[in-house]
């Protein structure tokens, strides 16, 4: 148990080195990452760690998290900030940007996304929405598209997709949404397979080589960026047959969630001194 500690200790401490960075660039004192924390603790062991059939006690929390009695009875009675707002426009923009890559209707006779007049025609932009986002006011996701870069306006007055993914870039509220999703996720899938690995695993592989010159990493970072998206386009054409608000003829039973997530990473080489 020593051993396990103490590389759950390493691990941690190389979490929360970026995290302490992105939050001290934006202002997070130790205070407030330790009332977050204090937080966390308390709502995941109310929560995740009680005796099945029992209801989960002030006490066994204390116990557990090692906060005093005070102390949960102080953070149960705290709302956890919401971003379902932030989720919510993410979710819906998303959805966008994947039926124009899938959809025939909205694609060119070589199954590019085609440029598309705002509400001229049947392939248009507003019906794409209407098709993919639900009630959702065209313009409003036509705005966010713009305000992070995904689409444009050619000189024909056709709209034109930049990017084959919803990736905010001038928004720093819709990036940071993103870092507690996809970490979130990430760590997840971790912890599935440690608890439960040999008898369902989920996919979690990484390729890396640490003795790499600066100039193979440009042409590196291209072929990934494009073998990735071609995978994701593939699984998202695969997901969207099933996924019940896309797809009402999709029968089955529960409700999941599922996807897969790929991304690049590069750093210096310390050696060690």
């Amino acid at each position: 148990m020593d051993e396990i500690r103490k590389t759950l200790t390493a691990s941690i401490l190389k979490l929360l080195r970026p995290l302490v960075r992105l939050m001290l660039r934006n202002g997070f004192t130790y205070g407030d990452f330790a009332d977050l924390s204090k937080w966390t603790f308390m709502d995941v062991a109310s929560k995740e760690f009680g005796i099945p059939g029992r209801k989960q006690t002030v006490s066994r929390v204390s116990v557990i998290t090692g906060l005093t009695r005070k102390e949960v009875s102080r953070l149960q009675k705290i709302d956890t900030p919401d971003d379902s707002a932030i989720a919510h426009q993410y979710n819906r923009a998303a959805r966008v940007i994947s039926g124009w890559l899938r959809d025939p209707r909205f694609q060119t006779k070589k199954g590019a996304p085609a440029p598309l007049y705002f509400d001229k025609g049947k392939a248009s932009f507003s019906e794409l929405v209407k098709e993919h986002s639900g009630d959702v006011p065209p313009r409003a996701i036509y705005d966010e598209l713009v305000r992070v870069g995904t689409i444009a306006k050619d000189e024909s007055g056709k709209i034109t997709l930049l990017s084959d993914g919803y990736v905010p870039r001038t928004g720093e509220t819709g990036k940071l949404h993103i870092l507690g999703t996809d970490v979130q996720l990430l760590l997840d899938t971790i912890d599935h397979n440690l608890q439960q690995g040999s008898l369902t695993p989920y996919f979690q592989r990484k390729v890396a080589y640490d003795n790499l010159p600066m100039e193979a990493l440009l042409e590196f970072r291209n072929m990934s960026a494009e073998k990735s998206q071609a995978l994701l386009v593939e699984c998202d054409k695969y997901l969207s047959q099933h996924d019940r608000d896309l797809n009402q003829d999709s029968d089955g039973t529960g409700r999941k969630q599922a996807g897969i997530g790929i991304y690049y990473f590069e750093q210096d080489v310390i050696k060690d001194e």
